[in-house]
C-alpha cells in the first residue's frame, strides 16, 4: 500500500508538472508583434527554424515594404534593447511563404540565407561579429539546417537543377562542401515508387532539414519542369518523405506522404501534421493530442508541442481564421493560444503561413499574422512561474 501511495503521488506530480507546462500558455499569454514599425512585412521564415537566437539575444526576420514581399532584407534586432539593424539588403526571394529561408547556425555565431542575384541563385552567410558575408554556393538554394551546426544542408534548384541533384552540407566557416546524400543512392532504394511518382523523367533531391545534433535529415524528391520561372506552382513536382542517416550513410525510411514534418530534439524521430510522432528506426508511431494541426514542431525540451491551422475548417471559428496551439506530449491536455484573421498579407503568389516555433528556452513562441495588408511576425510569451 505504502508504494502504490509513493507511484500514485509521483504520478500526480508529473502530470501536475506536464499540465503546467500548457497552462502556461492557457490565460493572459503575452501576445504582440514583434516590432511596431508601420507599413511592411516581417516574416518568421519556417516552423523548422525558430528566429531567435541560441543565446536568447538576438531576433533575425525578413523585412519587404513591396505588396508581394518577394524582394527586401533581413533584419536583426536585440530583444533586451528593440534595437533594429540591417544585416543584408536587396534580397530576392522564391516567395513570402518561406522568404530568404533565413536562419541561426553556427552557435548563433552566423546567419545564412539564401538569394538570387543576377538570374542566379546564392547561398550566403553573415559572421555576426564582423557583418563579413559570404558566397557559400552557387545555383543552389538553403534548406533547413540546426543552430547549433557549423554546416547547413543545401541543394540545386528544384525546377531546374542542372548537375546539382544531390543533397549536400556547406561549412558555413570555410564554405568547404560536402555530398551528403546522392540522387542515385534513393533511386536505388527507392526506384519503384520513384518510377510511379515520375515517371522515367530526371529527379533530384530537394528540400532538406537537418537534424538538431546534424547527423541525420530529411528531404523530399523533385522533378523539375527545366523552365526558368520559379514562381509558380507547376515550377516542379515535389513527393515524398525520405529519412537518412548521415553518420552511417543509410538511407533508414521513406514515407510516401511529406506532410509537415519537423525533429523531436531527439533528433531521431520525426514530428508530422497530424501531432503524430514516426520513429524512422523501427517504423513506429504513436499520436499526441488532437489539436488544430498544420504545421507542427515540438519545444527543445520535449513536453510541448506547437502548431497552427486553418480553423474554419474545422468549424472552430468563422471562414479565414487560424490559430496557434500548444499541446503536451505528455497528456491529453491542450490550449488554443490565439486566434486571428490570416486571410490577408503579403500577395505573393505563395501564401505566407502562420509556421509556429517555440524559442530555445520554450517561453516564447514567434508565428506570422497575415490580418491586414502586412504580414506581421508575432511573439506569445508565456506566464513566468506556471
Amino acid at each position: 500500500m505504502k508504494r502504490l501511495l509513493i507511484f500514485l503521488a509521483l504520478s500526480a506530480l508529473c502530470v501536475g508538472a506536464s499540465e503546467n507546462s500548457v497552462a502556461r500558455w492557457s490565460a493572459d499569454v503575452n501576445i504582440h508583434p514583434l516590432t511596431t514599425i508601420p507599413n511592411r512585412h516581417t516574416i518568421h521564415t519556417y516552423f523548422n527554424t525558430c528566429p531567435e537566437s541560441p543565446d536568447g539575444k538576438y531576433v533575425i526576420f525578413y523585412v519587404s515594404t513591396t505588396a508581394e514581399g518577394e524582394n527586401g532584407e533581413i533584419h536583426l534586432l536585440e530583444r533586451a534593447s528593440g534595437k533594429e539593424e540591417t544585416l543584408a539588403t536587396n534580397i530576392t526571394t522564391e516567395d513570402a511563404h518561406r522568404a530568404a529561408c533565413q536562419q541561426w547556425c553556427n552557435d548563433g555565431k552566423t546567419v545564412a540565407y539564401h538569394d538570387c542575384r543576377n538570374g542566379q541563385w546564392l547561398v550566403v552567410a553573415i559572421d555576426l561579429v564582423t557583418r563579413k558575408e559570404t558566397i557559400l554556393a552557387r545555383d543552389h538554394q538553403l534548406g533547413m539546417g540546426s543552430p547549433r551546426q557549423k554546416s547547413v544542408p543545401i541543394y540545386g534548384c528544384h525546377w531546374k537543377p542542372g548537375a546539382f541533384r544531390d543533397l549536400y552540407l556547406v561549412n558555413v566557416e570555410t564554405a568547404e562542401i560536402q555530398t551528403i546524400v546522392k540522387v542515385g543512392e534513393v533511386r536505388d532504394a527507392y526506384g519503384e515508387w520513384i518510377k510511379s511518382a515520375f515517371g522515367e523523367k530526371d529527379v533530384s533531391l530537394f528540400f532538406p532539414v537537418l537534424s538538431p545534433d546534424g547527423k541525420r535529415v530529411f528531404f523530399k524528391v523533385a522533378c523539375g519542369n527545366g523552365g526558368d520561372d520559379f514562381r509558380t506552382k507547376e515550377a516542379s513536382n515535389r513527393e515524398g518523405k525520405f529519412v537518412y542517416d548521415i553518420e552511417s550513410k543509410k538511407l533508414l525510411r521513406m514515407y510516401k506522404e511529406w506532410g509537415h514534418p519537423s525533429w523531436h530534439p531527439d533528433s531521431k524521430q520525426v514530428f508530422e501534421k497530424g501531432n503524430t510522432l514516426y520513429d524512422p528506426d523501427t517504423g513506429a508511431s504513436k499520436q499526441f493530442v488532437l489539436t488544430p494541426t498544420d504545421h507542427p514542431s515540438i519545444s527543445p525540451d520535449g513536453k510541448l508541442f506547437v502548431s497552427d491551422a486553418d480553423v474554419s475548417k474545422r468549424d472552430f471559428a468563422k471562414l479565414g481564421d487560424w490559430c496557434i496551439a500548444v499541446g503536451s506530449t505528455e497528456t491529453q491536455d491542450s490550449v488554443i493560444v490565439h486566434r486571428f484573421n490570416n486571410t490577408h498579407g503579403a500577395t505573393s503568389w505563395r501564401k505566407n503561413h502562420p509556421h509556429p516555433s517555440f524559442s530555445p528556452d520554450g517561453m516564447r513562441i514567434y508565428f506570422n499574422v497575415n490580418s491586414g495588408p502586412w504580414t506581421t511576425l508575432y511573439v506569445a510569451e508565456a506566464k513566468i512561474g506556471q
